[in-house]
């Protein structure tokens, strides 16, 4: 098949373990496609035959099919064609452990499965977890999605680390539904710019999780997937430890890194199962602009929705003296100025009070469930995220953008170095 761009009506007959991949263009229409006959499904959610999906500008699909399908796609691609091999077979070999294991530990009444997902950047890491927890459900279960990639923002906004537990299958166009998610902020886009508060709130996750999971049966026998970033090498790989470690991981699935998978079959203990694990041809690399459009994209998508889910946030103005503002993290101090006991990183997870000012304009800025401003901030889950729109500093107020209308549920606010600029 062709990889020249595509438009118009095109129709295309897969076979049994055919994948047909296309992307839409980052400036172009969007792509319309259909089942005509056949089985078949999108990072493990299944088609409805002869329901029309619509995919807007920079989507990335991937229709695998087990037992041959027609698909119909109308509109412009940047890249269409149809692919013999794909890594879906040992994919789906990978969920039938996973559930074997999920099954033996019901029976003897202990918690399922958790498995971690590594790799370096742009090697599939988010769809295989996708894949994995959509075929779960499917099955009947309610796993566990844990996002721990900053950059991203699989489950809130980028610069947090969260959890979801996943009862339906992820919606071909819209993902897994955002109910209820439990949600750490960091605060950055990269894990290296605070990695002591990184490690900090990836163990408070930890431990949180493995109460819930006591909490629901189901849930518990389900198991959890956990994404990771793409940061692999020093204190990137120590993180990877760490948390492997802060979960209780028996299962860390290495993508397409032969010298990270033996490190870690070398690192970590040996009841850990590490499982080598090619990455898919149809994943190409994002780069720095798109990444960023991407985060802007998620931080707008969490104000005001998507096309078929739209959201009408709440502008109004806040007094400084109604809000307590504080940042994570203070200047370093030489080491002969470090106060009795202190260490020199002790300083990157300090909670310091700000004064609001005009520095602080369309940044992101946490609610924290915290009840009152002492180090529970730093480890307690947000409520959500307000974005400030304008400081007026003779009036003493700052205006802000937030998804629910005044009063704010908590007045203790912390500062992100995420932007966002409000064109609507």
């Amino acid at each position: 098949m062709s990889e020249d761009k595509k438009s118009v009506l095109q129709e295309y007959k897969l076979e049994s373990d055919n994948e047909l991949r296309f992307e839409v263009e980052t400036k172009g229409e969007k792509v319309y496609l259909t089942l005509k006959n056949g089985l078949a499904e999108i990072f493990g959610t299944e088609l409805v035959k002869a329901k029309t999906y619509e995919f807007t500008a920079g989507a990335k699909v991937a229709v695998f099919t087990w037992q041959g399908c027609t698909i119909e796609v109308k509109g412009k691609t940047d890249v269409i064609y149809i692919a013999k091999e794909t890594p879906m077979v040992v994919y789906s070999n990978c969920h039938a452990a996973l559930e074997i294991m999920r099954s033996v530990n019901e029976k003897n009444n202990k918690r399922g499965p958790i498995a971690m997902v590594v790799g370096p950047t742009d090697v599939g890491k988010s769809t295989l977890c996708r894949i994995l927890l959509n075929y779960a459900v499917r099955m009947g279960r309610r796993p566990i999605f844990v996002d721990l990639d900053v950059g991203q923002g699989n489950i809130s906004i980028p610069g947090t680390v969260g959890a979801l537990v996943i009862e339906r299958p992820a919606s071909i166009d819209e993902g897994f539904s955002q109910e209820a998610p439990l949600v750490y902020n960091f605060g950055h886009k990269s894990p290296g710019t605070n990695s002591k508060l990184y490690g900090m709130i990836t163990n408070q996750l930890a431990t949180t999780l493995k109460e819930r999971l006591e909490i629901n049966k189901r849930t518990k026998h389900s198991g959890v997937i956990i994404n990771t970033c793409g940061w692999i090498k020093n204190e990137g790989y120590k993180q990877i430890l760490q948390a492997g470690e802060a979960f209780e991981v028996d299962v860390i699935m290495v993508l397409d890194q032969e010298r990270l998978y033996n490190e870690l079959v070398r690192d970590m203990p040996s009841y850990v199962n590490v499982v080598f694990l090619q990455k898919s041809g149809g994943v190409v690399e994002i780069s720095k602009s798109t990444r960023s459009e991407n985060r802007d994209q998620r931080i707008r998508e969490y104000f005001y929705g998507t096309p078929k889910n739209q959201l009408y946030p709440h502008p109004f103005d806040l007094k400084w003296s109604e809000i307590k503002l504080f940042k994570i993290g203070a200047p370093p101090l030489p080491d002969s100025c470090l106060p009795h006991g202190m260490k020199p990183g002790d300083n990157l997870t300090k909670l310091v009070p700000l004064t609001p000012n005009v520095g602080i304009l369309h940044h992101i800025l946490a609610v924290s469930f915290a009840e009152k401003p002492d180090d529970e901030v730093i480890l307690s889950h947000v409520i959500g995220f307000i974005c400030v729109t304008n400081v007026d500093t003779d009036r003493q107020t700052i205006s802000v953008l937030s998804p629910q209308p005044k009063p704010l549920p908590n007045h203790i606010l912390v500062l992100s170095e995420l932007q966002f600029m409000d064109s609507h």
